[in-house]
């Protein structure tokens, strides 16, 4: 592991040139999901963050990436994993049956948290637009930094 992302703080930084800009995402340890655990640990400040299930094959899959802005991301974290608040039906069944587990990042720009789903959302699912840019820059770009060594691009 590099010695300076061994102590990173979980954050995003935004660098910005032309009408581009740069986002590099530290990630928090990817943490195994237990409600106990989330409200002594995760902070209630605005963030995103990425909701993962072991498979029976014991692959980690993505389930989900989400912004958690009011209310920050403990009371979100703990929301998203709780299976009895869960309404689509095969969402619940993953989060009653299989191992899930959670990381996060902190950001306190919410127009950063869009043009960062917006990315992963083009990402994961081209052309579908399931989530807009704030609008501010014409090409954004993500690099993402995991103390786990877990990077979805």
């Amino acid at each position: 592991m590099e010695p300076l992302l061994q102590n990173a703080d979980p954050i995003v930084t935004r660098q910005t040139k032309d009408d581009n800009v740069y986002f590099t995402i530290v990630w928090s340890r990817l943490c195994k999901v237990d409600r106990i655990e989330i409200r002594k640990t995760v902070p209630a400040v605005p963030g995103l963050f990425e909701l993962y299930y072991m498979d029976r094959r014991n692959t980690l899959n993505l389930l989900s990436i989400y912004r958690a802005w009011y209310g920050g991301l403990r009371s979100q974290i703990r929301e998203k994993t709780d299976p009895t608040l869960e309404l689509d039906p095969k969402r619940r069944h993953i989060l009653e049956s299989r191992p899930c587990y959670y990381r996060y990042t902190k950001t306190f720009s919410f127009n950063d948290m869009c043009d960062i789903l917006y990315f992963f959302s083009e990402t994961y699912f081209p052309h579908k637009r399931l989530t807009a840019a704030s609008g501010r820059y014409n090409h954004i770009y993500v690099k993402e930094r995991s103390k786990d060594k877990i990077v979805d691009l």
